[in-house]
């Protein structure tokens, strides 16, 4: 008999534990997407899962293979709540055991546009294929199979070759844009990469330090098969670049799209560096789009640049920041950390919206703490060697500047899109 208490005693110990231990990850989780929803911060991006809550039944795989911590488990189903977070790369999908998840663009409140394409990439305008995040695809094994798809198909279009500078001209060089380089390569076309960055990559050259970019092995041309399952940032760039060092792979970086025009069977691609005739072109750049400027004067300064990639680099400098949402308020308080740095952010309005409760609790300590400056309702005016001007207060002030950083967003690429004639959906939380 006494056997069967303390076996009694042992289950009810195990039953208490995961009773409460179900109930602190309930309250957690009910924290984050009460947080996300208070900040604005509960509308995805991008490409992002939805439960079907019928189907769900609460395991918690989705969430342990989401490396950004996007998914969490409330009332005992899978709810997206950190949103701001996921980046679409379908761990969870795969890790869900009675697949109650589906990845969709857009939400009930929020249209994404995609462009409409067909099954062998290419658009509703002959010659144009689009492949990769602009036509709604992030994750990196399947837009590096769409590039090599819609290499394939261009390579069968032979008529308008004549008298034209390029077989194809890509644009973007992210994992579909490097994948369709190798497969021009390795079918002998004429072609030209162009890449408004000054590195390869596309959005995961975005992606914060050590970040993990989820991916599977994807068979890339000339290389073979890509073996990487979870791998970070600096990992996966690393390979790209040897890649591009062994296949002799040629990219034009810092060159920015900005027209493309047809006439017959020939496009003509103008760019900031010059104009190119191209019997195809392949569009493979990201949905975060040019860099919104601040158009003043000095802007087009080499110490001007619209993301942070690595605070330690502007230790001991005087660096303005400029921009009211989470990349602006991150890299403030990144900078603000580095030893003997001058940091200001400047905010065209009067309050922060839509950012982290995180990022103002950080934001406000750093402030409190002198090391940084936080400036709302002003402007940039212009841009000097080691000086900038800002309008605040009602009064334009010189303040020392080593170096300005813009963090205002992105302009996308549709209009310029739809006034060549592509067409577009706007997906409200479709496949």
């Amino acid at each position: 008999m006494n056997y069967l208490y303390l076996y009694l005693l042992v289950i009810g110990l195990i039953v208490a534990f995961y009773i409460r231990r179900h109930r602190r990850i309930h309250t957690a989780h009910t924290f984050q997407l009460n947080e996300s929803i208070a900040s604005g911060l509960a509308e995805p991006p991008s490409l992002h899962p939805v439960v079907d809550l019928s189907r769900c039944m609460g395991s918690g795989a989705c969430v342990k293979a989401c490396p950004e911590r996007a998914l969490g488990v409330v009332n005992g189903k899978a709810v997206l709540i950190n949103a701001a977070h996921c980046i679409g790369h379908g761990a969870c999908l795969d890790a869900c055991p009675v697949e109650a998840i589906k990845l969709v663009f857009g939400t009930e409140k929020r249209g994404v546009d995609i462009p409409n394409i067909s099954r062998h990439f290419e658009t509703n305008v002959p010659g144009i294929f689009i492949a990769g995040e602009l036509g709604g695809m992030g994750l990196i094994r399947k837009a590096a199979e769409q590039g090599r798809q819609a290499m394939n198909a261009i390579g069968k279009k032979k008529s308008g070759s004549a008298g034209a500078d390029f077989d194809v001209l890509i644009v973007g060089c992210g994992p579909a844009g490097i994948s369709a380089g190798l497969s021009a390569i390795e079918q002998k076309m004429r072609y030209k990469i162009v890449e408004q960055e000054d590195s390869l990559g596309g959005s995961v050259y975005h992606y914060p330090r050590q970040k993990i970019a989820m991916t599977a092995p994807v068979e890339l041309a000339i290389i073979g098969k890509m073996q990487f399952a979870e791998v970070q940032k600096e990992k996966l760039l690393e390979f790209w670049q040897d890649v591009v060092k062994k296949t002799g792979l040629e990219v034009s970086f810092r060159e920015r799209m900005e027209l493309i025009e047809k006439t017959g069977d020939v496009f003509r691609v103008s760019t900031n560096k010059g104009s190119y005739t191209t019997r195809a072109v392949l569009l493979s750049m990201g949905r975060r789009g040019t860099p919104r400027k601040l158009d003043v004067p000095g802007e087009e300064s080499h110490k001007v640049m619209y993301r942070l990639v690595d605070p330690a680099q502007f230790k001991g400098q005087a660096v303005l920041v400029v921009g009211g949402g989470d990349s602006a308020l991150e890299a403030a308080i990144a900078l603000s950390k580095e030893e003997n740095t001058d940091v200001i952010l400047s905010y065209r309005s009067a309050a922060f919206s839509r950012v982290k409760q995180k990022n103002r609790m950080l934001l406000e300590q750093q402030q409190l703490a002198g090391r940084l400056r936080v400036m709302l309702n002003s402007s940039v005016k212009h841009i000097h060697d080691k000086q900038v001007e800002i309008e605040f207060e009602g009064k334009t002030q010189s303040y020392r500047n080593d170096a300005v950083i813009v963090c205002a967003g992105g302009l996308l690429p549709t209009p310029l899109l739809q006034k060549i004639g592509i067409q577009f959906d706007t997906k409200f939380g479709t496949v």
